[in-house]
Formats: structure tokens, C-alpha cells, sequence
């Protein structure tokens, strides 16, 4: 029984190199030592190609091994072998197996360190097999490697794979992609511009990538009509706006048609630097006193080497019109060119739109801002008549009552859902408090209201840096809001944005529900249009005033807990704010809450057109905006719903 263990263990022993040397992949890499020897970017190509191909299982372990640095051969016989460290020496595993066949100390075998570029190369090679492998991931984790950096081999492994995709979402993906590859790669005509007409009007940044190549140009210039190989894009005119003439005399010069052409600075510096017997070569000085007479008598040092040969510019004229000067494409085929503008055309127009649309979207979203913070002006300043010049500042308590909620609940959901009421409650008792302590003895006194309301603004502006310093303060927005809403490649709104829209368009319904469906929208209403006839009908007058006051106050702690959440919370938050409120006002029309809307969607839009036809000047776009409201005012004063009643002036 010993005996013929013994044996076995005898026949394993020899069996296991016998093995590890006959295999198919081993023997595929013997017949490409020599090249995995040498190690080199310009020559492992074959070698790497026939694995790739070869169709052996293993195929795929001993690329990705070898990319890992983990391939090692054995400097007694060449085998490759997997290893796999050992105390002081190593694990040899078969690589067709898998099997452990021995071991070897770190003097007996060698560990392949292919470069960078090699490992690109084998990268390359890997996407056959990673497009086809079981795990929906790393087909996924190919796809994205191909978008990143894509090459011309990549694009018959990407073809075959298609029709073996089990996943529609990833087929999709593939046969975009390949679309793409076949734009930039494939070496049919007819192929290549099927794939471009079915990106026409596509709004994909990566279709606009493949296309843009093809319709790159760049200038030429001949002494004839253009060599017909060549994809000219169009013909160019020395002179006019495409091509001016010193840009057509660069490109004779760089094609050596004509000499360099100095100038007249350097022409004439030359000359002085060479008066000879009062003459500059050959001509008298007193002769020097046109360009022609310059030009000649440079020319002749240049023909005697003592200056540098330049153009003259009669030679320089010649040359331009005895030229043609043109764009060539990069890509020769014209079918190409052309089918690639076509659909780079309908795309321009897709974009176009898009981005109209996206502009609308900001619009709207400015808008829904700018009247959530106005809303409560609206009340104080359209229907009470009073200018607040401290609106701002309850905006900013809002803001900095968000904050504070946060440090104690810092689930931000929930912080936000208690900041909310909370802002109202202090910013509604700090403007009834305002309202009893300071505005009620100022009515009808516009001047004297604004100044003593300028004043408090200043005052809260230095209590909030006292309490909360200068630096900004953040107020974070729940998990749930992070992000954005993307339709396309070009239109998207950020989550924040349409969570502020939607609370203005809840306030303006409950503001509406409040103003007619209450007694205390009742009773503003009445004070509003005639506070006389009010009090006559046992209305108090000065109790409407101070909750009218408090609520619009109210209101602005509100939205400056909405603001806070995408803008920076400083003691400067509410003058951001100021003056779009008071033009939102005043443009919608004085007291009415249409109006208003209408006022925030004006200016909203406004200052999104006056910034997208400005875009690196925002502080123009204000200027602009500003005057345009001064315009606006002056054809109509009382804005675009006009208020009839005490805002009014009636």
C-alpha cells in the first residue's frame, strides 16, 4: 500500500510540469517569448492579439494578470506561471489550471512589469472579454472605460457583443456606443454615415464630440486650384473678415512661398544702422522718405546679407492674389463632411430650444425667489403703504433661525419642518413689535418711515454680526434635496430650486385663502380701500395695521429660511434682496398679489435674458434691469395691476 502511494505521489509530481508546459495557453506563450521578453510598447502587439484571440479559456486570467503585474516566468525553462508569495519564497499556480505545481524561491522566477503603455495595450485586448463576461458590472465598468478613452480596436469586440446582451439596458448602451465608434472608426463610408443621421438633433455631449472632428478645419494655401484629395471646406478672400491679409501672408509664409515681412520700425532701424557715405544701400538718405524708397534700399542689405530678407509690398500683394487660399476638412470624404453638418445643424436647433427652455426654467426659478421674498412687502409696503427698508432684515432672521434649529436637530428634515413655523413666529412678533413700537407713529410720513426703517435695518444687520460673527453660516438642505432634476445633457433644475418654487406657489394660495376666505383678509381689505368707512363698521384700524405687519413680516422669516438653503446666511443676506422686492412690488402694481407674480416673473425674466446675452457681467445685467424698471415705471406708474384704494394714493 506505501508502495503505491508512493508511486502516485511520485507520477503527480512529474505530471504537474508536463502538464503546466503542454497546456494550450503555455504553449501560446512560448511561441511569443521572445516578444513578452522583450517588453516593448512597439512589438508586444502580436503577442497580445493572440491571446486576445485565441479562444482559449484562460485567455482572459493571463491578460488580466499580466496588466496586474502578478505574471511571473521561471528563468529555468521560460514557463509562465501565476504566484503567489510564501514565507521566503513563492506559490507556483498553474495558469491553465489553477493548480498548485510546486514552488520556487524569488532567484528562480521573474516577475513580468509591463510599462504603462503596455498595460494600455492589454487593456485594450481585456474589453473583448469584459463585454461579454457574466457579471452585469464589469460589462457596465467596460463600457464606461470604451466612452472614456475609445480606440479603433475597440469597436469589432463591441459589434460581436451586441447581439449576446441579455440586459436591454446595457444593449442600449452598446449600441450607442458603437454607433459612436463607427463615426469615428469604421472604415465604410456608407456605415459611417448611417451612425451620424441617427444622431441628428441627439443632444448628447458625446455625439457633438464624435461629430465636431469631422468638421474641423484648417487653412491651406496653393499656388493652383486645391489638390482633389482634399476636402475643401471653403474658399477664402485675402481682406475680408474670415482672413485678413497679414493672416493670408502667415500662411505663405509658413508654406515658404514668400519671405517674412518686417516692420516699418524694424525697416527703418535697420537703415539707420547702416548709413554708409550718407547711403543706406545705394540710395541717398535724403531719398528715404517713402515706403518704396525704404523697402528698396532694405532689400538691397538683404541681397548683400547684411539684414535679414524680407517681403516687399508689391511682392507681398502679388503673392496674395496670385494664391488661393482655403479651409480643408480633416475628414476627406465630403458624403461624411456633409451628412456630419446636416446632423450637427438639427442638433444646433435641438440645443437651441433646449436651452430656451432651460433659460425658462431659471427664469421661473429666480421668479418663485424673488416673489417669495417680496410676498410679504407685498403686504407691508403695497397695502399698508409703509416702506420697510428692514424687510431684508427679517428675511435674514428667517434665515438665521433655520441655523440655529439645525445645531439643536440635526436631522435636517426635520430641523427644516420646525424652522419653518419657528421663522414665521419671531420674524411675526418682531414686526408687530416694530409696527407698535416705531411704524405705528410714522403713517402717512413716507420719509420719515424709510429713514427710521433704514435705521433698524442697520441696527439688526450689527445684532446678527454680534451674535453670529461675520463669516457665513450654513443652513443645510435635507438629504432629499441634494441634486438636481436632469432632463437632458443641456435643461436641469436643482432639487432646492423647484422645493422653493412650490412654497411660493403654497404661499400665494394661502395668502389668497387668508385675503378671501377669512375675517381677517376681510377686515384688510376693508382698512385697505377705505379706513374711515372700516372703523365705521367697528373695524380697529390699528389692529389690522399691526397684524397686516406682522403677517408680511411673518412671511419674510419664512422665505428667508427657504433662501438660506441655497444662499449663504450672513448679516447681508436680506439686502441681496431688497431691492428686487421693492421693484418686484412696484412693477406688479402697489397691494396686489397678482401683481406681485406677475412683477417676479417680469424681473425673473428680465435679469435671466440681460445675463445670458452678458454672461461675464452680472453686475451689468443689475445695471440694465434697474433702468429698464425706471423705463417701465415712467409708461406705467402704477405697475401692471394697478390697486385702487389707500396703497394707491386714492
Amino acid at each position: 500500500m506505501r508502495i503505491l502511494v508512493a508511486a502516485l505521489s511520485f507520477i503527480c509530481l512529474i505530471a504537474l510540469p508536463v502538464s503546466a508546459q503542454d497546456s494550450p495557453i503555455q504553449q501560446l506563450l512560448q511561441e511569443n517569448r521572445t516578444l513578452i521578453e522583450q517588453s516593448s510598447r512597439r512589438t508586444i502587439g502580436p503577442a497580445i492579439d493572440a491571446l486576445r484571440d485565441s479562444g482559449l479559456p484562460a485567455a482572459q486570467a493571463v491578460l488580466e494578470k499580466w496588466q496586474a503585474r502578478e505574471l511571473w516566468q521561471r528563468k529555468s525553462d521560460g514557463l509562465f506561471f501565476f504566484a503567489e508569495r510564501t514565507g521566503d519564497g513563492y506559490r507556483l499556480i498553474d495558469i491553465a489550471t489553477g493548480a498548485d505545481v510546486g514552488s520556487a524561491t524569488g532567484g528562480e522566477i521573474e516577475q513580468l512589469k509591463p510599462n504603462s503603455g503596455i498595460r494600455a495595450l492589454i487593456g485594450v485586448a481585456l474589453v473583448q472579454f469584459q463585454l461579454t463576461d457574466p457579471d452585469p458590472a464589469r460589462r457596465m465598468a467596460a463600457l464606461d472605460a470604451i466612452a472614456r478613452n475609445a480606440e479603433a480596436a475597440h469597436l469589432a469586440p463591441l459589434r460581436a457583443s451586441i447581439a449576446t446582451e441579455t440586459d436591454p439596458a446595457l444593449t442600449s448602451r452598446k449600441a450607442r456606443l458603437e454607433r459612436l465608434l463607427t463615426i469615428s472608426y469604421d472604415d465604410e463610408p456608407d456605415a459611417r454615415i448611417a451612425a451620424i443621421e441617427s444622431f441628428a438633433g441627439d443632444l448628447g455631449v458625446d455625439a457633438r464630440a464624435a461629430l465636431n472632428p469631422l468638421v474641423a478645419t484648417t487653412r491651406a494655401v496653393t499656388a493652383g486650384d486645391p489638390p482633389a484629395t482634399e476636402n475643401v471646406a471653403r474658399r477664402l478672400a485675402p481682406g475680408s473678415d474670415v482672413l485678413s491679409e497679414a493672416a493670408a501672408h502667415a500662411l505663405l509664409v509658413e508654406a515658404g512661398l514668400v519671405a517674412p515681412r518686417i516692420s516699418a520700425s524694424d525697416i527703418r532701424a535697420a537703415l539707420a544702422a547702416h548709413v554708409e557715405n550718407g547711403q543706406v544701400g545705394g540710395v541717398p538718405v535724403a531719398e528715404l522718405d517713402t515706403d518704396a524708397a525704404r523697402e528698396r534700399a532694405y532689400a538691397a542689405l538683404a541681397a548683400a546679407g547684411l539684414v535679414p530678407a524680407t517681403a516687399t509690398s508689391a511682392e507681398v500683394a502679388e503673392a496674395l492674389s496670385s494664391h488661393v487660399f482655403y479651409e480643408r476638412y480633416a475628414e476627406t470624404d465630403p458624403r461624411v463632411t456633409e451628412a456630419a453638418n446636416a446632423a450637427l445643424d438639427a442638433i444646433a436647433l435641438k440645443v437651441g430650444m433646449n436651452q430656451a427652455a432651460d433659460l425658462t426654467l431659471d427664469a421661473l426659478s429666480l421668479a418663485s425667489i424673488y416673489f417669495l421674498a417680496a410676498i410679504g412687502l407685498a403686504i407691508t409696503f403695497g397695502v399698508m403703504g409703509v416702506i420697510n427698508m428692514a424687510h431684508g432684515e427679517f428675511i435674514m432672521m428667517g434665515a438665521y433661525t433655520g441655523y440655529v434649529v439645525q445645531q439643536f436637530v440635526p436631522d435636517y428634515t426635520l430641523s427644516i419642518l420646525i424652522a419653518l413655523p419657528l421663522a414665521f413666529a419671531i420674524t411675526f412678533a418682531a414686526g408687530v413689535a416694530m409696527e407698535r413700537l416705531v411704524i405705528r407713529w410714522l403713517y402717512n410720513r413716507p420719509l420719515e418711515t424709510l429713514l427710521a426703517t433704514f435705521g433698524i435695518s442697520i441696527a439688526l444687520q450689527q445684532l446678527a454680526k454680534n451674535i453670529f460673527g461675520t463669516q457665513a453660516r450654513p443652513l443645510t438642505s435635507p438629504g432629499w434635496l441634494d441634486g438636481s432634476l436632469v432632463v437632458n445633457d443641456i435643461v436641469s433644475i436643482s432639487y432646492i430650486r423647484i422645493a422653493i418654487f412650490v412654497l411660493a406657489l403654497i404661499f400665494l394660495g394661502l395668502f389668497l385663502f387668508i385675503m378671501r376666505r377669512t375675517r381677517l383678509g376681510l377686515e384688510v381689505r376693508a382698512v385697505t380701500q377705505n379706513p374711515r368707512m372700516a372703523a365705521s363698521m367697528g373695524i380697529n384700524p390699528d389692529r389690522i395695521n399691526m397684524l397686516t405687519f406682522g403677517l408680511g413680516s411673518g412671511i419674510a422669516g419664512v422665505a428667508g429660511v427657504a433662501i438660506g438653503l441655497y444662499a449663504k446666511v450672513t448679516s447681508e443676506l436680506g439686502q441681496d434682496y431688497i431691492v428686487q422686492s421693492f421693484m418686484t412690488v412696484v412693477v406688479g402694481g402697489v397691494g396686489n398679489i397678482w401683481g406681485t407674480l406677475l412683477g417676479a416673473t417680469l424681473i425673473g425674466f428680465l435679469q435671466k435674458g440681460i445675463e445670458w446675452f452678458n454672461p461675464s457681467n452680472t453686475l451689468a445685467a443689475q445695471t440694465y434691469m434697474i433702468l429698464f424698471i425706471i423705463l417701465f415705471i415712467q409708461f406705467r406708474p402704477r405697475g401692471i395691476i394697478a390697486l385702487r384704494g389707500r396703497a394707491a394714493g386714492d
